[in-house]
């Protein structure tokens, strides 16, 4: 129940950037990668993670990397593992490096 005259801020969207190509990082910075209450064991090796991939899966970033490169052209079919929406800077030459 929200309060008189306060909206409840909806959540954007989790959508999926980019495949990285095969031997390059996934960027996961989104703060919804990780499950802060619950460990499930990550889907390709079995050990319990933390971590979630964009469609929910439990996957550690190393597996899910390794994964990408050893399954390129399926990874692109399936749209699995994908890194992070880069956002655009707010002016220019705000990007991550300086």
């Amino acid at each position: 129940m929200t309060r008189r005259g306060r909206t409840k801020k909806e959540e954007q969207p989790f959508e999926p950037g980019l495949i990285p190509a095969p031997g390059e990082l996934l960027v996961w910075r989104d703060g919804r990668h990780v499950d802060r209450w619950q460990d499930l064991p990550c889907v390709l090796c079995d050990r319990p993670t933390p971590l979630r991939s964009h469609a929910g899966e439990a996957v550690h970033k190393a597996c899910a990397e390794d994964w990408l490169t050893a399954h390129p052209s399926e990874a692109r079919r399936l749209g699995r593992f994908a890194s992070d929406l880069t956002p655009k800077p707010k002016t220019a030459g705000q990007g991550d490096h300086t």
